[in-house]
């Protein structure tokens, strides 16, 4: 009997659980978002300013893209709760969304 009660003792409680899940799915599902978001960007702005052609300016927004969600995943498990990592990545990746598609949506 007294296995039995160390082996639930041991066993992490469900608020600690969640809080990695939502992590993970802040660094996934956030990452992904916020990567796009990034692409989209600078493929829509990069382009006109420096004077690339059009795939330059993809390829160079897919890219950072690349490295955006690579900080965002480490960024998800480096904070010190699940709230902050939903804000860090879904702050940046929510303001470039409304950079890149604020003005189509508007015009």
């Amino acid at each position: 009997m007294s296995k039995a009660k160390d082996a639930r003792d041991a066993r992490l409680p469900w608020r600690y659980r969640g809080a990695v899940a939502s992590r993970a799915v802040a660094a996934l599902g956030g990452g992904y978002l916020l990567a796009s978001a990034l692409g989209g960007a600078i493929g829509a702005y990069l382009q006109p300013v420096l004077g690339d052609s059009r795939a330059e300016a993809a390829i160079t927004g897919v890219m950072a893209g690349f490295v955006a969600y690579v900080i965002a995943f480490m960024t998800a498990f480096a904070t010190r709760s699940a709230w902050r990592a939903w804000v860090w990545i879904l702050g940046p990746a929510l303001l470039l969304g409304a950079i890149t598609w604020g003005p189509r949506w508007l015009a």
